[in-house]
């Protein structure tokens, strides 16, 4: 009788360690937080935007227009290159891509999971700096992702920002299109479908 409550006390405790372990790494989900990977050229966010203060749209052309910032074309790169800096180790990477019609294989840095929607261009055009969710990009020699871009991270956000409307549980008799700012805020239909 001993021996089996023993083994039953400790499938319990294993099946509790390992349901700690699950939730703990549920939680995490998507979190890649420090994370900077090499990429297939050494382009530097400190010398573009920020010594030479390039502004991210410039590069990042559907930041502002689309759910996708976009990773900028061999072809913006060359707007500048083919009068500056022309020879260097990695201007020639660029030009080959371009000779060769390749696309060059940038390792996505900010990953969202899978079940959450991100809208660029509903952030950008409300005022929303890239700074805000990115770090500090123009200091970046490679880049890293600075935040943890979670659930609680983002809703954080928008409290802080003042647009946590419709509140959580609104009254429905409330006119939303009297709002002064009834966009993101806590509705999880926003972010989740």
């Amino acid at each position: 009788m001993a021996k089996k409550l023993f083994i039953v006390a400790m499938s319990l405790s294993v099946l509790g360690y390992l349901g700690y372990q699950l939730v703990g790494a549920a939680r995490n989900v998507g979190v890649n937080q420090g994370y900077e990977p090499d990429q297939p050229i050494a382009y530097s966010h400190k010398i573009h935007a920020g010594d030479n203060q390039i502004p991210c749209l410039y590069c990042h052309t559907g930041a502002d227009k689309g759910r996708h910032a976009g990773i900028p074309s061999a072809n913006i790169c060359m707007n500048c290159h083919v009068k500056i800096k022309t020879e260097s180790p990695e201007i020639k990477k660029i030009k080959e891509a371009l000779e060769q019609n390749k696309p060059i294989e940038w390792v996505k840095v900010h990953r969202l999971p899978d079940f959450a929607y991100f809208n660029h261009s509903q952030h950008v055009n409300s005022g929303v700096i890239c700074q805000d969710c990115h770090g500090p990009i123009q200091t970046m020699t490679r880049v890293r992702q600075e935040n943890p871009l979670t659930m609680g991270w983002c809703i954080n956000c928008h409290r802080a920002k003042g647009i946590a409307t419709p509140p959580e549980h609104p009254d429905v008799s409330r006119d939303l299109s009297k709002d002064t700012k009834p966009i993101g805020g806590l509705d999880c239909a926003k972010c989740h479908y």
